[in-house]
């Protein structure tokens, strides 16, 4: 149990975005299989959104299944379809009771049409809560994303709904999948590996990276306590001095 003590007069970053890693190493470790791990590590998301509320943080964002994930082995695919299922569905029960919102981030096209519908009922729900952010990057590639919000600018310049000087960061911003939630803050990735991923490469430019080798279903309140302390050593300057 994280000591509330610990973040008293400290700065509690406004949106934290999580890399949920080492579901598969975790389960190695207890000889079970990878897909253990997932199941292990989904029964987590709401204990740290539930913590990370309870700190002040407003946004939380989660790498739940990216573009390039269609490529793993076809049952670990199909039971990672089945969990994010599931919790679409539990999702739905729990948004009114926590005031939580919720949105999904990436290219849902691909997705069951089903899963594709409860997305939508999740997002329309939810769109009036006041308390936690929660955004879910399912089916997500920042390139990917990036390339999306290219081609309808595109389509609207070729409409004639913008110029070439109305393109500019702030007008992209909003053709992202993003549109309306800040940047984040904090970037935090489980289980000791040290990269992005292809996960929010246009939103993270002046985010702080923390790294940690505990694995995802391991990742507890005092960890992600942790993970502000050292936000809060580091001196934000946006390539500015200060």
């Amino acid at each position: 149990m994280a000591n509330k003590n610990v973040l008293e007069g400290l700065q509690i970053p406004e949106h934290i975005a999580l890399i949920l890693d080492g579901n598969g190493r975790w389960a190695k470790k207890r000889m079970m299989p990878r897909t253990y791990g997932h199941a292990q590590g989904s029964k987590n998301v709401e204990k740290i959104c539930r913590a990370a509320y309870n700190m002040g943080v407003k946004y939380l964002t989660v790498y739940a299944f990216s573009t390039e994930n269609w490529s793993r082995p076809d049952e670990e695919v199909e039971t990672l379809m089945k969990l994010l299922n599931n919790y679409l569905k539990d999702c739905i029960k729990q948004t009114t009771k926590n005031n939580m919102r919720v949105r999904v981030i990436g290219d849902i096209s691909r997705l069951d049409v089903k899963m594709q519908e409860k997305i939508k009922e999740l997002e329309e729900l939810s769109k009036k809560n006041t308390g936690l952010n929660f955004q879910v990057a399912l089916n997500y590639g920042s390139r990917d994303e990036i390339l999306r919000a290219i081609k309808r600018i595109v389509v609207d310049y070729n409409h004639k709904a913008l110029t070439l000087n109305d393109i500019d960061e702030k007008l992209f911003d909003n053709y992202l999948d993003t549109k309306g939630i800040p940047d984040p803050d904090l970037m935090i990735r489980t289980s000791g590996e040290q990269r992005l991923s292809n996960y929010l490469l246009w939103q993270m430019a002046y985010t702080e990276f923390y790294f940690t080798d505990v694995l995802w279903p391991d990742f507890s309140e005092k960890d992600l306590e942790d993970a502000i302390l050292y936000y809060n050593s580091k001196e934000r300057r946006f390539g500015g001095v200060k």
